[in-house]
């Protein structure tokens, strides 16, 4: 059927030497999430976890066909609690049907592209970052010494004897 190659297309994904008989707990969250399974509101992440867990055997990390149909019904119950169990069974099987593993590397990239975006887009820069301090006029970097050498050490007591005592030693 169309929800088992469905199954079988995300039981392999990450994992070269899957069969795709079996579909870890990752590989399901990633199904219900792709296929729109999970909405957020009826169906949250933490309903596929509980109910993966609940249809797994104790000691075993993924489930068969047979389980993730036992699992999709729990599901549908949530998320369709007006059918029938049977009838909210074929509806999440038609939001399954065609469905192929987002590209993962997609979100990865963007996530680093809007990061990247925060530091180098000056029209989010505010207050004293708002203009850049560079040698193309814009504030005082570059353009002129800004030290103040009139003083001879921090103090006022020694005001303006630097220069005298570095003649006096020519």
């Amino acid at each position: 059927s169309e929800a088992e190659k469905t199954f079988q297309r995300f039981a392999v994904l990450g994992d070269s030497s899957s069969s795709g008989a079996e579909i870890n707990n990752k590989n399901f969250s990633k199904l219900c999430q792709d296929c729109g399974i999970t909405d957020g509101k009826t169906v949250t992440s933490t309903d596929v976890d509980t109910v993966f867990n609940k249809v797994k055997a104790k000691d075993a990390g993924t489930i068969t066909f047979q389980r993730f149909t036992e699992a999709m019904k729990d599901l549908s119950q949530k998320r369709f609690k007006e059918k029938s169990p049977d009838q909210g069974l074929e509806d999440i099987f038609k939001l399954m049907e065609g469905k192929n593993p987002a590209t993962t590397g997609g979100f990865y990239q963007a996530a680093v592209a809007s990061a990247m975006d925060q530091h180098t887009d000056t029209r989010k820069y505010t207050g004293s970052h708002e203009e850049p301090l560079d040698y193309i006029g814009k504030g005082i970097t570059g353009q002129k010494e800004t030290t103040d050498n009139s003083e001879y050490g921090r103090s006022c007591k020694g005001a303006a004897t630097y220069d005298k005592k570095k003649q006096k030693r020519k």
